[in-house]
């Protein structure tokens, strides 16, 4: 069916999950993909989106009267089923919609609005990236569904704190950056203010082009928490060009007080979340063996 994935998908499954069970789940993928389009009732294939992403297989499809759709395929890991209700709840608003399709509920795949996969705010200027995706953002903050199944901030970032002490135990340098994070981490859960539904992986790249509107999420890592926690990853956005300016940790600095300011979270916690996603980005990067990225990420860390 021309639907093999991407080698950028294929590299980051093996870094994410390990060789074995990425080996594993690839080699069910083409009866995976030929199940989910023959329970999509009269999908037709247009081409794989690529590069794409780093945890999913993206199709390009057309439904039986000719729209245009994407079908989504990803490990059952990677809570496809969570992404699903995440974007049912929110339904369009700031995030791309799910089409209706109980044929593939089943399969755990998901059949969404064509996006330009394309054209990403990426390839806007930096601060009218980060004005375009502060709006979008904002619309995703919205009460959780009444018994949902969506993870917590805490949960999540106490899962993550065992891997970043055993970095710190392996490589004893990182160990005032790990202690750092992990003290505010410590204090933020605390005293959480709030418990909305956030987009848990939030970033321009995750935002692109779209036809019903300018701009529109996609890949969320659905959890429940504060704000402060999803705008974090935001802060570390283009961290690479930051890197390469001799300004870089003055603008780091001042762009946390801009975003805090322009989505009335408190300067405070969003440094203290920037502080620790970045260092847990930084390590988990490390773990994975993409070393490039896990410096990047410490060394942003360390500005903060």
């Amino acid at each position: 069916m021309g639907c093999e994935p991407p080698q950028h998908l294929v590299r980051a499954l093996g870094e994410m999950y390990g060789d074995a069970a990425a080996a594993d789940w690839l080699d069910a993928l083409p009866a995976l993909t030929e199940r989910a389009l023959t329970a999509g009732d009269g999908l037709a294939v247009e081409r794989v989106a690529a590069p794409g992403g780093r945890s999913s297989l993206v199709v390009l499809v057309r439904r039986a009267d000719g729209t245009p759709a994407a079908l989504k395929i990803a490990p059952p890991v990677a809570g496809p089923r969570l992404e699903r209700a995440a974007l049912e709840h929110w339904n369009g608003w700031g995030a791309v919609r799910p089409l209706e399709a109980p044929e593939l509920d089943a399969s755990g795949a998901l059949l969404l609005e064509r996006l330009h996969h394309e054209v990403s705010l990426r390839s806007l200027p930096e601060a009218k990236a980060l004005l375009e995706a502060a709006g979008t953002l904002r619309r995703l903050w919205v009460e959780p569904p009444a018994g949902h199944a969506f993870e917590s901030v805490a949960g999540r970032t106490d899962r993550q704190s065992a891997g970043m002490r055993a970095a710190a135990e392996a490589d004893p340098e990182l160990a005032p950056l790990v202690d750092a994070a992990l003290a505010a981490r410590a204090e933020l859960v605390g005293g959480s203010p709030e418990l909305l539904l956030l987009h848990g992986n939030f970033r321009q790249s995750k935002v692109l082009s779209g036809e019903r509107a300018p701009w529109l999420t996609v890949g969320p890592e659905p959890l429940v928490g504060e704000r402060a926690y999803d705008l974090a990853r935001l802060v570390r956005d283009r961290a690479e060009d930051l890197i390469a300016s001799p300004g870089g940790p003055v603008t780091a600095r001042r762009r946390v007080k801009k975003l805090a300011e322009s989505l009335e979270v408190e300067q405070a916690r969003l440094h203290g979340w920037t502080l620790f996603r970045a260092v847990e980005s930084g390590t988990r990067a490390l773990a994975e063996g993409r070393r490039q990225m896990g410096e990047v990420s410490l060394e942003f860390a360390g500005w903060l």
